[in-house]
């Protein structure tokens, strides 16, 4: 018998719910599931290979010293044990939609009746900057934290990518905490600039934040050529390590899957999380790509996608078409840490530098975490 084939002799076959991926979207599953106990009948089993999710909006202030290296941590493993929900430590290396089965990085097969995958993207660094030793790749996250905490205080970071994580780690890395002298950082934000598709008053808020702060920005591509990492045709060398904030591409076991894709190789769901070519499969996060209307990848969404995606489970467990819907607004609220004390609103054309700004987010963040700690934690 296949790990996830499971049977109770007195209601017949339980129907086995596999949750793929430990990220922002699945910790309100479990969250739904504390509340208001696993549907009837359902087995359900959770498939990630970190026991905490590292809440990636508080990395920046960690870098700063405003957090401790743990305090964006949600225990996945609590969570699901207080869920009724069986926490497998490995990750999704194959899936056979068809035969409804995920293949294990170990090599275990684990049978389901309807899966729901929340594993974010992969690292792309290497493939958009090329090889070097230096290269440290925001995803993922965890890793990353690792990797950049091992590090002995830089002198001289690169940071590659222009949005807002890039614009943020920029800030956190110019104030690190653990270092004597403030690091000398270079940001290479890419020919659009930095925040592209952000107002003009915000990507101008940020402009002159990094000004003050002496932190020199490139509108220009990176890359590495010849052993340097390069601005274009610049040389930005010496430098110490190179943060790569590049986005995130679809996980390779995806296209290879048989799912339904869009151009980037992502799951695309419908506006019920769901996938548009095998109904028993949902999606939510950087994995997932919605075919009814653009969004971007973002944890925002992902965090209000999924209440949605845990009343669609519910609904598909029941035998019912799901119905719930996450519409997004028509902006959301950015707050990015700048790293000095302050920090940049941003909700539409609407921008803001402060110190009350930098308070709001941290009320917004430590508030998200208190409440997922409250639940694995029995309060």
């Amino acid at each position: 018998m296949m790990a996830g084939q499971n049977s109770n002799t007195e209601t017949g076959p339980a129907t086995t719910l596999l949750l793929v991926g430990g990220g922002h979207a699945h910790v309100a599953v479990l969250a739904d599931w504390i509340r208001h106990g696993l549907p009837d009948g359902a087995r359900a089993v959770l498939l990630t290979p970190d026991r905490h999710l590292r809440y990636s909006g508080m990395v920046p202030g960690w870098l700063a010293g405003q957090h401790s290296r743990d305090d964006g941590l949600v225990d996945l493993a609590a969570l699901a044990s207080r869920a009724g929900a069986e926490w497998v430590a490995d990750r999704c290396a194959a899936l056979d939609p068809a035969a409804r089965v995920v293949t294990t990085g170990s090599g275990a097969r684990i049978a389901f009746d309807i899966v729901s995958f929340d594993t974010g993207g992969v690292g792309r660094a290497a493939a958009v900057l090329g090889e070097d030793p230096r290269l440290i790749d925001v995803r993922p996250i965890s890793a990353f934290v690792d990797r950049v905490a091992a590090l002995a205080a830089p002198a001289r970071v690169v940071v590659a990518g222009g949005g807002a994580g890039g614009v943020e780690l920029a800030f956190g890395l110019r104030n690190l905490a653990r270092a004597k002298v403030p690091p000398q950082v270079t940001l290479v934000a890419g020919t659009a600039g930095i925040l592209p598709g952000f107002a003009p008053a915000v990507q101008a808020r940020a402009a002159r934040a990094m000004a003050r702060q002496g932190i020199s920005v490139h509108n220009a591509d990176a890359r590495f050529a010849g052993g340097a990492i390069m601005a274009g045709d610049q040389s930005l060398e010496p430098a110490d390590c190179i943060i790569a904030a590049t986005g995130s591409a679809a996980p390779g076991w995806v296209r290879a899957s048989s799912l339904a894709t869009d151009a980037g190789g992502f799951i695309a769901v419908n506006a019920h999380q769901q996938s548009t070519s095998h109904p028993h499969v949902f999606a939510a996060g950087d994995v997932a790509a919605r075919t009814d209307r653009p969004l971007a990848h973002s944890g925002v969404h992902a965090v209000f996608a999924g209440p949605v995606l845990a009343a669609n489970l519910r609904s598909a467990l029941a035998g019912e078409a799901p119905r719930a819907t996450y519409h997004p607004r028509w902006n959301s609220l950015y707050l990015m840490n700048t790293g000095d004390g302050s920090a940049i609103a941003s909700y539409g054309p609407f921008a803001a530098e402060a110190r009350w700004v930098l308070a709001l987010k941290h009320w917004i963040d430590r508030r998200w975490i208190t409440k997922y700690a409250a639940l694995a934690a029995g309060a």
